[in-house]
C-alpha cells in the first residue's frame, strides 16, 4: 500500500515543500527512513513506532519505506514525526480519508502529544504561497500559526484530534487572525532617566533617525549602557513588513517570546564580550540566524567593544555594509536579514580614565595603544557617529529643578525624520539614510554652496576616505531631515564633521 502526506521544511530563512511518502510491502519487519534526513529524523523512526502502538492502534508488521522528498535538500529537526505517522496510518489503511488538503507538521512524543517546533510562520506562510488549504501545527505554535490570513490553521495538542478532525468525528476550530499592530510598545525604561549627557543624547536621536550605526567612548560609569539601553524607546514603529521579517527569524530560532504572536517591538539584543564570531554571525549544524541577525531591525549592542574576540569584531565587516549576512558551510548556504543599528560602547583606555578630568590614567602609551588597536580601521570606518560621553558633575546629577527631554518627545522628531525619509525612498528597499545607495547619497544629498565648500576643505585636511565621506553626507541629510531642510546647510556638515573625528584622537594621537 502507498500513501501521500504534504509536509513543510525550513532551509536558512526560506520554507520549502515537501513531500512524505510511505510505501508498505511484503517482507521482512523493517522501517527505512530515506530523503537526506539528519539524526533527529531519523530518530523519528522510534518516537513513531512507540506514539502509534501507545495511542492504541496497529503499527504495520512489514517492510516500511518512507520517503522525504525532495531528495536532494537536507532534512533537519523532528518537524517530520507527524506527517511520517499520518502516512503510515494512511497506507495501512487505518486512517480512510482525503488528506490530499492537509498539509502537517510537528514532534511526536512516545504518547502521541504534539509537540512544539520551531519555523512555522514562515512554513505557514509558503504553504499559503503555495495553494495548500489547511495545515496541521502544534497547539504550542498556535500564536504564530495565527498570523498568515488567507489559509486554515488547525492547532492540535495530540494525535486523536488530528485523526478525529480529518475523519469528520470533532472538526477543530481553525486559529484567530490577530490585529498585526497591537498598540503602542511601552518600556520602564525612558531617556529623561539620564541626566546631563546632551551632546550624546543628540548624537543618538541623529543615529536613530537615520539608521545610522554609532560607537561611544567615555570613563566607566558616564552613561554608556544607560544611554544604549533608552535607544530602542525612541526608534520608530515597526512597520507591517518589518514585524513579519523580525517575526520569522524569531520563530526560526523557536526564540518567540511566549504570549506573543509577532514582534511587536524592536529588537535591542547585548551578546557578551566572550560570544564567539559563529554566534554572531549565525551557523552552526543547522545553519541557524546568530545575534546580528536577530537584531534585524532593531539595535545590536555591543558593550566593552575592544573585549570581544577579534574575528568576532571583523565579522561585523560585510553586514554592516550590507544589511545581510551570508552564511557557507558544506551543508549548504543561507542569507540572513542583518539591517542593523550597531551602538558599540568602550573606555577610552584599558584603566578606563584617559581624558577624565579628575581621575589620573594608569596606563603606559603602549597599554593605550594595545587597547586601541584592538578595533580595526575598516571596522571603525563603517561606524557612522563617533560619540564622546564625558563625566557628569554633580550639579547636572542632583538638580531637582532640571527636567530631561523624555523618550515620546525625541521619538515625535525622529518620526518625522523618518517620515520624510519613508516619503523619499518609497518604492525602493531602502527605509532609512544610513542604507542609502552611492547613486541615492548623489542625488538626494544636496548641499548649498558653503556647505559644498566646507566638506571639501574637511575631506582634505582629514584625509578622509571615500566612505567617511559618503557616511558625512547622510549624517547631514538626517540632521537637515531632523531641522525639517530640504537641502544640506554648512550647519549641518559642520555637525556631521563633529560625529566622525574620536578616530583621530583615540586612534591616530592627534
Amino acid at each position: 500500500m502507498y500513501a501521500r502526506v504534504k509536509s513543510l521544511g525550513i532551509f536558512g530563512l526560506d520554507a520549502f515543500g515537501v513531500t512524505v511518502e510511505c510505501d508498505i510491502s511484503n517482507g521482512l519487519p523493517r522501517f527505512d527512513l530515506v530523503g537526506l534526513p539528519d539524526l533527529a529524523v531519523k530518530e523519528s523512526r522510534e518516537r513513531v513506532r512507540a506514539s502509534v502502538k501507545n495511542c492504541g492502534l496497529n503499527f504495520p508488521v512489514s517492510r516500511i519505506t518512507v520517503n522525504i522528498a525532495p531528495a536532494d535538500i537536507k532534512k533537519e529537526g523532528a518537524v517530520y514525526d507527524l506527517p511520517v505517522f499520518i502516512s503510515i496510518l494512511s497506507a495501512s489503511g487505518q486512517l480512510k480519508a482525503d488528506i490530499d488538503e492537509y498539509a502537517f507538521v510537528g514532534e511526536l512524543s512516545l504518547d502521541g502529544e504534539i509537540r512544539g517546533v520551531n519555523g512555522v510562520l514562515p512554513m505557514l506562510l509558503l504553504a499559503r504561497d503555495t495553494g495548500v488549504k489547511s495545515v496541521f501545527i502544534p497547539d504550542a505554535n498556535r500564536l504564530e500559526g495565527s498570523v498568515p490570513d488567507g489559509i486554515d490553521v488547525f492547532p492540535v495538542k495530540n494525535i486523536f484530534q488530528v485523526i478525529k478532525h480529518i475523519t469528520g468525528e470533532e472538526r477543530i476550530p481553525p486559529c484567530y487572525n490577530p490585529n498585526m499592530s497591537q498598540g503602542e510598545v511601552s518600556y520602564d525604561v525612558d531617556f529623561a532617566d539620564v541626566r546631563g549627557q546632551e551632546g550624546a543624547k543628540r548624537a543618538l536621536e541623529i543615529a536613530a533617525a537615520g539608521g545610522h550605526n554609532c560607537i561611544m567612548i567615555g570613563p566607566p560609569g558616564t552613561g554608556k549602557s544607560m544611554l544604549a539601553k533608552r535607544l530602542p524607546t525612541i526608534l520608530p514603529d515597526m512597520s507591517f513588513d518589518e514585524k513579519l521579517e523580525t517575526t520569522k527569524l524569531y520563530s526560526i530560532a523557536g526564540a518567540i517570546p511566549s504570549g506573543q504572536a509577532v514582534i511587536n517591538e524592536r529588537p535591542f539584543r547585548s551578546p557578551h564580550h566572550t560570544t564567539s564570531a559563529q554566534a554572531l554571525t549565525g551557523g552552526g549544524t543547522n545553519l541557524r540566524p546568530g545575534e546580528l541577525s536577530l537584531a534585524d531591525n532593531g539595535v545590536l549592542f555591543m558593550d566593552e567593544f575592544p573585549e570581544f574576540d577579534r574575528r568576532a569584531k571583523e565579522s561585523l565587516r560585510q553586514p554592516l555594509e550590507d544589511g545581510v549576512v551570508s552564511i557557507a558551510r558544506a551543508s549548504g548556504s543561507v542569507t540572513y536579514p542583518s539591517a542593523i543599528m550597531l551602538v558599540a560602547a568602550m573606555n577610552p583606555c584599558p584603566c578606563g580614565y584617559y581624558g577624565h578630568p579628575s581621575i589620573a590614567c594608569k596606563c603606559t602609551d603602549a597599554a593605550k595603544k594595545r587597547y586601541m588597536d584592538k578595533i580595526s580601521g575598516p571596522v571603525l570606518d563603517r561606524i557612522d557617529i563617533h560619540i564622546e560621553v564625558e563625566p557628569v558633575d554633580y550639579e547636572q546629577l542632583s538638580s531637582k529643578d532640571r527636567s530631561e527631554e523624555t523618550s515620546a518627545v525625541i521619538k515625535e522628531r525622529v518620526n518625522r525624520a523618518r517620515k520624510l525619509q519613508h516619503e523619499r525612498f518609497e518604492g525602493t528597499d531602502v527605509r532609512c539614510n544610513a542604507r542609502m545607495t552611492p547613486t541615492m547619497t548623489k542625488k538626494y544629498c544636496v548641499m548649498s554652496k558653503d556647505a559644498d565648500e566646507l566638506l571639501k576643505l574637511s575631506f582634505e585636511r582629514l584625509a578622509m576616505s571615500a566612505r567617511a565621506y559618503d557616511k558625512i553626507l547622510r549624517i547631514a541629510r538626517t540632521i537637515a531631515d531632523l531641522s525639517g531642510s530640504a537641502i544640506i546647510e554648512s550647519e549641518h556638515i559642520a555637525e556631521a564633521l563633529q560625529y566622525r573625528s574620536l578616530d583621530r584622537k583615540y586612534w591616530m594621537g592627534e
